[in-house]
């Protein structure tokens, strides 16, 4: 009998470490997040904390039949699992935290006869912690070594609220005329990943490398440039992305602004919301002016962003007197491509040159990517969860004559005066309003008309929910895209 309960020790701690480290890895590893700031806080009683207190109480009073509670856990779990669009990665790292998790699990029961779950997955974790620490520093002089010998490579570094890959690629995109050029991929923005792609991916004859970063704390923006040392930075829009975590936006400011402690600044183009005086001659403030308005105590900006039009067939926007124009949607894009076209203007490239290329750009995967299919025109933006392109992507869609669609689980990480003004807009503009998941579906339910309001318990009934509530001749916006833990 205790060999039988040693085997389902074994498949019920592996179940429970299953769901430990993959809401770690959700949440970059960082235990605090994963206890205070989860959205769904009660997974963690329905899928940990109560199945473990029945297993110790049963482990306590009826030992034999501890494996009827391993088998009905296993199996709750595994509907949990079904229902994820995000499942575990098995990188190295949770292999070396399973593995450690386990070691100490089996000297535990074999030395001592108790069949604890808490202590392996708390150490595995704090070990692992230990382990990675030391092969992090490893890649980082790895990394280092390796962009200290590119000595002829320019460092672009790109931060901002909203908005960051899309001015990364459309940097890469233009100054690709000019120099052989990389980006960071995807939405790579940590000093872990950027180190990754430098030792793993950069090419040693790239000329300009750009590079995003983000940040989900003070500091997180500082370790990055420090590291890479942009030559040529770009600030764009700041917002409250990310309140829950920064909790002022003066602290979400000083973070973005940390990108200027690089070591060999040679320009840099701050976006007027960092609400910055220019203290030296490379630094230059770019925007529309508004911010300067609302607060006379701030300098106008150098370069003004005036003339916005924004169609279903693309955007332009007037840049210091010059017209540019770009098969990309959104009128808020108009302030990513000006602060593209001005680091590719000071590294010698010519108007002509840059409508060139501005006329062959692609629209970022994801982000007010329009795509026609079906007799339906889809625009999918569902990577863009913002409120200023929530609302530049409403105000898209209204200009479309016939039926109007958005799927949307609203904004993450933001307070309820911005999902109300999202609920509020959506019922303006759309059709069918369809919510995806619980978390702001109350907020809808507030202020958006029941008649035209669906509920989207799970993104497995997409489908049929396409089917029953689009037809040919709809545009359908989707907003956002929050994975299903969120």
């Amino acid at each position: 009998m205790q060999i039988v309960n040693l085997i389902f020790y074994i498949l019920f701690l592996m179940g429970m470490g299953y769901y430990a480290i993959t809401n770690l890895q959700w949440y970059s590893y960082k235990l605090e997040r994963v206890i205070f700031h989860h959205t769904k806080g009660w997974w963690h009683f329905a899928y940990f904390l109560i199945p473990y207190g029945v297993y110790m109480l049963v482990d306590y009073a009826a030992p034999q039949y501890g494996f009827v509670v391993v088998i009905a856990y296993l199996g709750l779990l595994f509907q949990w699992y079904r229902g994820l669009d995000k499942p575990l990665v098995w990188t190295g790292r949770v292999k070396r935290f399973y593995a450690v998790m386990m070691l100490f699990a089996l000297f535990i029961a074999l030395t001592f006869h108790h069949f604890t779950v808490i202590i392996p997955i708390f150490l595995a974790y704090f070990i692992s912690l230990f382990i990675e620490k030391m092969l992090f520093n490893g890649f980082k002089k790895k990394a280092q070594a390796k962009i200290e010998a590119m000595d002829h490579l320019n460092v672009v570094g790109i931060t901002a609220s909203y908005g960051k890959t899309s001015i990364k690629n459309f940097v890469a995109h233009l100054l690709s005329a000019k120099y052989n050029t990389y980006a960071t991929p995807r939405s790579v923005n940590t000093l872990g990943g950027v180190m990754k792609d430098i030792n793993d991916d950069l090419p040693k004859e790239t000329e300009v490398y750009v590079v995003e970063m983000g940040a989900r704390g003070e500091g997180d923006i500082a370790e990055i440039a420090t590291f890479v040392n942009p030559h040529y930075v770009v600030v764009g829009k700041i917002g409250p992305a990310h309140i829950e975590y920064f909790k002022s936006m003066e602290n979400i400011r000083n973070t973005k602004m940390e990108i200027m402690q690089t070591k060999r600044p040679k320009e840099a183009f701050i976006h007027e919301s960092a609400m910055v005086k220019p203290e030296t001659d490379n630094v230059h403030v770019f925007g529309t002016g508004e911010v300067a308005k609302e607060n006379p105590e701030l300098p106008a900006p150098e370069f003004v962003i005036s003339d916005v039009e924004a169609t279903l067939d693309g955007t332009s926007f007037t840049l210091n007197g010059v017209r540019y124009k770009a098969s990309i949607l959104g009128a808020f894009n108009a302030m990513n491509l000006a602060a593209a076209v001005l680091v590719a203007k000071q590294m010698g490239l010519s108007d002509e040159v840059i409508n060139k290329q501005l006329s062959t750009l692609k629209p970022v995967d994801h982000r007010l990517q329009r795509i026609d299919a079906g007799g339906k025109v889809i625009l999918d933006d569902s990577f863009n969860g913002n409120i200023d392109g929530m609302m530049a992507a409403f105000d898209l869609a209204s200009t479309y004559k016939g039926r109007k669609v958005v799927i949307t689980p609203g904004l993450v990480e933001v307070d309820d005066t911005l999902n109300e003004q999202v609920a509020k807009r959506a019922d303006e503009v759309f059709d069918v309003v369809v919510v995806t998941g619980d978390l702001n579906y109350t907020i809808f339910k507030q202020f958006v008309d029941p008649a035209k309001l669906v509920k989207l318990e799970s993104k497995a009934q997409m489908e049929e929910m396409l089917v029953e509530q689009t037809r040919a001749g709809d545009l359908i916006l989707f907003a956002n895209d929050a994975p299903s833990f969120v």
